[in-house]
């Protein structure tokens, strides 16, 4: 989160004997009113998250990683998951009222390329996972 400015930064997840890295790019415009959460899924073994700012030298932001009794998906998010194929776009509405969404993007192994917009009335700057 940040106290305000945009949030932009790279998160890494290396795993594995090569320590190959699993990568996610974020910007969120007001890190403060749109704070970011993601829990990501640790193979097998040992693993490090790595999380890295990439904006500007005046744009901070505080970072955790915790790695015990993290949230897993709902029952529902699992059970209404739904396939997208590549090169594909789907939309998901709601209403102004929610506060938070909770998204599950998951493979049967294969690798995951995926961009995450939010997108919030006609001249707003889109927040992009």
């Amino acid at each position: 989160s940040t106290e305000g400015p945009p949030l932009d930064a790279d998160i890494e997840l290396w795993h594995g004997p090569d320590n190959t890295p699993c990568k996610m790019r974020v910007y969120v415009e007001n890190g403060e009113v749109r704070p970011f959460r993601a829990v990501i899924e640790t193979p097998r073994g040992p693993n490090t998250v790595a999380i890295r700012n990439i904006g500007q030298l005046e744009f901070p932001f505080a970072a955790n990683v915790a790695s015990d009794k993290v949230d897993n998906p709902s029952a529902a998010c699992l059970s209404k998951s739904q396939t997208i194929q590549g090169g594909a776009l789907r939309t998901y509405p709601f209403e102004s009222a929610v506060d938070s969404v909770q998204v599950l993007l998951k493979t049967d192994g294969r690798p995951l390329n995926a961009r995450i917009e939010l997108l919030q009335g006609p001249n707003n700057n889109k927040q992009v996972i």
